[in-house]
């Protein structure tokens, strides 16, 4: 009878357990969610707008037009809400030049000049979770630097969302660094990207994901529909400077759909459904809109991890437009275009899911899989340190888009799971943090028998 009383005790006590580090909430996200405001996005929008034409190749020593004006603004403000935060951010400018040579949309040599905010984490400042908006806009002609355009939601909308979540954030304090970024050149070629992206990797980044936010504000779609809950993630299935061993092993093994690019998509999509229930998540495969680029791409050319998150239904009368009306339709990315209630609701997506990920452990290294003609499948891993809650293990069908099933084993480095069959699911392992905050989900590297 002792014995039965102890197991129940034991029962009770890890579903208790188990309940705490897999479903609980913080409710710091839904502060966050909540102290996100519509009016200082839109405020922050009108200013960029204001700037007349923010195109990078636009005047850069006045201080109401062109870009310049716009980025010295940004900085501003970054340095305004640093103060705030007792000097919480270090921002700065990074910046890389380039010439005519180096594409076809340049049509000047200059200076391409992105604004960075680094609110440094208190337990591993070398790790990074970045979100950009674009800084430059552009009229119908790309080489076009004078006509006036104002990019209200191509991309002042993301511009203003990044600026608004380091206000918001910067108020709490983080183990992860997190990094607000205004990317310059998007539209001549991504190259604000491609110049962060390297001098990241030039100073040993250890990147855990990129948010690149690309308009953010349009509900109107092109196509009639009218959406304010609907947003899609742009996520590419593999990592573009993959091994040919890790190709090689995908016809095996498995993983087609499982890099570390649609791993941060599934996270953001199943924090999205935790915390802000009203919203619709849409998991886009493909590593952004058909035959076209964003800001993440440079990122993911070099092995990080980056995804796309952006409005569902494009206007494309808003995008690349001069202002003008014709046969009756009004062209042309002005403010009036812009839903500053649903880019509220996108910035609150990027900012309880970089909150969540800041707040997490790192992830377990070097996990691997095995249980090839068993009944059960195993999985082990490098424990990334002993002050954590533990592990979880997640499975799903081969064919479902989203983990669907899940597990807290403890703070182990190895689990069998009895009964489940390796070959008709796949596999990854999460660390728990001890406040329930997960890290990304790592899905298997390795095989052993």
């Amino acid at each position: 009878m002792l014995r039965s009383t102890n197991t129940l005790f034991f029962l009770l006590f890890f579903g208790l357990f188990f309940q705490k580090t897999s479903a609980q909430t913080d409710t710091r996200l839904y502060d966050i969610i909540e102290n996100i405001s519509s009016d200082s996005i839109e405020a922050d929008i009108r200013k960029l707008a204001g700037f007349g034409t923010r195109n990078t190749f636009s005047d850069t020593l006045s201080n109401t037009r062109g870009i310049g004006a716009a980025r010295r603004w940004i900085k501003s403000e970054f340095d305004h809400i640093s103060i705030s935060c007792d000097n919480c951010l270090d921002v700065f400018y990074q910046k890389d030049f380039v010439t005519t040579k180096d594409g076809k949309r340049i049509p000047h040599d200059a200076w391409i000049v992105n604004v960075v905010a680094i609110q440094k984490g208190t337990k591993y400042p070398n790790r990074y979770i970045i979100m950009s908006g674009d800084i430059d806009s552009r009229a119908s002609n790309t080489m076009d630097f004078k006509t006036d355009a104002p990019g209200a939601n191509d991309n002042a909308s993301g511009m203003a969302g990044t600026m608004e979540a380091a206000r918001v954030l910067s108020q709490y304090e983080f183990e992860s660094s997190i990094v607000y970024v205004g990317l310059s050149g998007e539209e001549q070629g991504l190259f604000g990207g491609k110049g962060l992206a390297e001098y990241a990797k030039r100073n040993e980044w250890e990147i855990i994901g990129v948010f690149n936010n690309d308009m953010i504000g349009n509900i109107e779609g092109v196509d009639g529909v009218i959406d304010n809950r609907s947003f899609r993630i742009f996520s590419e299935p593999v990592p573009a400077n993959e091994t040919d061993q890790a190709r090689k092993s995908r016809r095996f093994y498995g993983g087609e759909v499982d890099g570390i690019s649609r791993q941060l998509a599934r996270y953001v999509h199943k924090t999205t459904e935790t915390y802000m229930p009203e919203m619709n998540p849409m998991m886009i495969y493909r590593l952004d809109r058909f035959g076209r680029g964003g800001h993440h791409r440079p990122f993911n050319d070099l092995g990080f991890a980056g995804i796309r998150i952006m409005e569902a239904h494009e206007n494309y009368n808003r995008q690349h437009q001069d202002i003008r009306t014709e046969n009756g339709i009004e062209y042309g990315d002005v403010v009036e275009g812009v839903n500053f209630d649903y880019a509220k609701k996108l910035t609150a997506v990027n900012a309880i899911n970089m909150a969540s990920l800041a707040w997490a452990p790192p992830a377990p290294k070097n996990v691997e899989i095995g249980g090839i003609v068993e009944p059960s499948t195993k999985l082990k891993w490098d424990k990334v340190e002993a002050d954590i809650a533990g592990y979880k293990i997640y499975w799903r069908e081969t064919t479902a888009p989203t983990w669907e099933h899940s597990r807290f084993v403890g703070n182990v480095d190895h689990f069998t799971l009895e009964g489940i069959v390796i070959d008709n699911y796949f596999f990854g392992v999460a660390a728990v943090g001890k406040d329930g905050h997960e890290s990304v989900v790592v899905f298997p590297s390795g095989v052993f028998r």
